[in-house]
């Protein structure tokens, strides 16, 4: 019986014994930075992890390596904490965050508050809710004129595209499409399925600017984005009217009806009406290239009791539709833009009440050589505190002499009034105890050397001044302390 036995430790020399013991401790001395550094790596990605969300767009990836966690540390960070460095960032250079990395296009995605569409088809495809989720401020004018899809606009300026301007709209269209054909806007069909996907992808949204939406696509956006308080519509009718209706909580809205060489379209009295009785807290009311009459403006200011802003644009309401403006007993801002009239016929002044309420009345760019108009509208906005009148047609001394009628102005604005000359400012506004500011620029008829002593006396007891009459308009817009001018006539 053969047995194999292992050769016998020889007692003498323990070296044998000793080395495997040593080799064991010193071994891993040696070791030590090694493993620390392996053990690092594994801690490393153990606890990125832990604190990265568990989301496509920053899952880890487990063939990332060491260099490559080391080379960006903000993989450690959460989506929140991201986020907020993110929003720090200036807006001048946040477009490039979206250039960095999938991550970082998705973040910055979520940052963007205010966009422009240009496309239609990222709109309808889904597309920009995906990529822009948190959107409160959405312009789709642009995207809602149908372009030539086989221009390229990033080719050169060689005819192949038209830029359309206008005071209210501009748009690039294709060559192909001229503006008095049906074919320049999207189908109503397109634009209503457009706003349908917006609003189901943007509930928080606040603005909308939209061209030639029906009354399907607004009620849409009305059950939808509860939180919309501000509207543009374009191209807009009574019966589209009807769909904003419902945004119960709407405060601001811009209704464009007709523009030459744009669109073609009628808000009349049944469609103030609608927006009376439909959106009760309007507080701002712009109503550009619209139609209307007595009934429609007392309606706004029978139900719209919040209201304190009107402006009009180049209107085309009926005779004796300024009187309806004493319904709107909050007013306190009315102004008038590119307007030829501001009433053909209205009426005797007995009949005429002051909106009490108005503090400020802005004519630019209108004809005031309508002196009954004139003096209407004068008369319903006597009590106003602020007379602001800018590149305005027709405003001669007789003109501006029905100004007289106004006792308590405070702040008086003479832009662009090439007609009126020192005389005729000096006989109305001597009468003004209230003055304090007085701002005249570009009234070439107005010279130092027709200021006379009493006049003079009135700039010295100016709170603001500024005198200015031969300069270029918009080269300088400060106000100077009356105090700080020395003026010698």
């Amino acid at each position: 019986m053969s047995s194999k036995t292992e050769p016998a430790s020889n007692p003498g020399s323990p070296k044998k014994a000793s080395k495997g013991l040593s080799n064991v401790i010193f071994s891993r001395r040696r070791s030590n930075s090694a493993d620390n550094k392996t053990l690092q790596n594994i801690m490393f990605a153990m606890h990125l992890q832990s604190l990265t969300p568990k989301h496509p767009g920053s899952k880890l990836d487990p063939n990332h390596n060491s260099k490559t966690l080391f080379s960006d540390p903000t993989l450690l960070l959460p989506d929140q904490i991201m986020l907020n460095i993110l929003s720090k960032v200036p807006e001048s250079q946040r477009n490039h965050n979206f250039l960095v990395c999938k991550r970082w296009l998705v973040l910055q995605g979520r940052l963007v508050r205010s966009l422009k569409v240009l496309d239609w088809d990222f709109l309808q495809s889904g597309r920009l809710i995906s990529r822009f989720p948190n959107l409160t401020h959405v312009d789709l004018v642009q995207g809602c004129f149908n372009l030539n899809l086989d221009v390229d606009l990033d080719l050169d300026l060689d005819g192949s595209v038209v830029l359309m301007t206008h005071k209210l709209v501009s748009a690039i269209i294709g060559c192909g499409v001229f503006v008095e054909d049906n074919n320049m806007l999207l189908s109503n069909e397109k634009i209503d399925y457009g706003l349908k996907v917006l609003a189901s992808g943007c509930p928080n949204l606040r603005k909308l600017e939209v061209v030639a939406a029906s009354e399907l696509g607004l009620l849409s956006v009305a059950e939808e984005c509860n939180a919309l308080q501000e509207l543009v519509l374009h191209c807009c009718s009574d019966q589209t009217l009807r769909g904003i209706s419902a945004c119960l909580n709407l405060q601001v809205l811009k209704l464009i009806g007709n523009v030459d060489g744009f669109y073609s379209s009628i808000v009349s009295d049944i469609g103030l009406t609608i927006l009376a009785n439909g959106c009760p807290r309007l507080v701002k009311l712009e109503l550009c290239g619209c139609e209307g009459s007595y009934d429609g403006i007392k309606a706004l200011g029978q139900c719209c009791q919040m209201l304190e802003e009107l402006t009009l644009f180049d209107h085309g309401m009926e005779g004796g539709w300024l009187a309806a403006l004493s319904y709107c007993e909050n007013l306190k801002t009315l102004r008038f833009q590119s307007c030829k009239s501001f009433d053909r016929n209205p009426g005797l002044n007995d009949y005429l009440e002051t909106c009490r309420a108005l503090e400020s009345l802005h004519l630019v760019k209108c004809q005031l050589r309508e002196k009954i108009s004139v003096r209407t509208l004068f008369a319903i906005s006597a009590v106003v505190k602020e007379l602001v009148i800018q590149d305005c047609w027709g405003l001669d001394n007789d003109i501006f002499g029905i100004a007289s009628v106004f006792r308590r102005v405070k702040h008086l604005s003479l832009e662009g009034c090439s007609l009126l000359t020192t005389a005729g400012l000096e006989s109305v506004i001597l009468f003004w105890k209230e003055l304090e500011s007085l701002r005249v620029v570009s009234c070439k008829n107005m010279k130092d050397s027709d200021v006379s002593p009493a006049l003079s006396t009135l700039f010295s007891t100016l709170k603001q001044f500024k005198w200015r009459p031969e300069m270029v308009a918009g080269s300088v817009n400060v106000l100077f302390p009356a105090a700080l001018i020395t003026f010698c006539p």
